[in-house]
């Protein structure tokens, strides 16, 4: 199998890109954002996280040649009916912050108590060797916890800061980098993605 040493990241969330470079530390793998090729946005027209991320890593894969990666992920809260899932970046409307998002989702929990607030994030990688590959890569991660009735923390971003980590006793947004690495959604599916590349001999 061919060796890989250059995939764009068909995200120019700069959180994300942060995370994945820094779990792509020791490979040969040169991770690049989409944005550094001015890539266009792509409408995320799926129903699914993976029908997302294979729309968004073959749009990159075509527009810049190169074999491309990509992940959605979104957070699913069981008082809200496993909402927003798909809909999590624009939760609170097409051009929503973060803040927006945090604000909605503690305003739709107000009075829902502590027991019923329980939530997971979920991450779904696509690797595409080409916007043609039959058979893209797929894994996925996903990561337990509860919402908390106010935000803590300055780090992460997206929901960290009133996603309570049981594990730790503190917010995602509470969380040092090399910590979140190694619990996140993210991480665990990246890592089954390497490991996946492993296997087929890209690395």
């Amino acid at each position: 199998m061919k060796k890989i040493t250059r995939i764009v990241l068909a995200s120019g969330n700069a959180g994300k890109v942060r995370e994945i470079n820094k779990l792509f530390a020791g490979t040969d793998i040169e991770v690049i954002p989409q944005s550094e090729f001015n890539v266009p946005d792509v409408p995320e027209t799926g129903t699914t996280f993976v029908e997302n991320a294979i729309i968004k890593a073959r749009h990159a894969a075509e527009y810049t040649g190169l074999p491309a990666i990509s992940d959605d992920s979104g957070i699913e809260v069981d008082a809200l009916d496993a909402r927003p899932g798909v809909y999590s970046a624009r939760y609170a409307g097409e051009n929503a912050s973060d803040g927006d998002n945090n604000n909605k989702m503690l305003e739709e929990l107000k009075g829902v108590p502590e027991s019923e607030r329980t939530a997971r994030y979920h991450c779904l990688i696509v690797f595409m060797r080409s916007p043609a590959d039959p058979v893209p890569i797929i894994t996925q991660g996903s990561w337990e916890g509860r919402i908390l009735e106010a935000p803590t923390g300055e780090g992460g971003f997206g929901y960290d800061p009133i996603f309570y980590v049981p594990t730790h006793g503190c917010s995602g947004g509470e969380l040092p980098l090399e910590v979140k690495n190694t619990l996140s959604h993210r991480s665990i599916a990246l890592n089954a993605m390497l490991e996946e590349f492993k296997k087929h001999k890209y690395i």
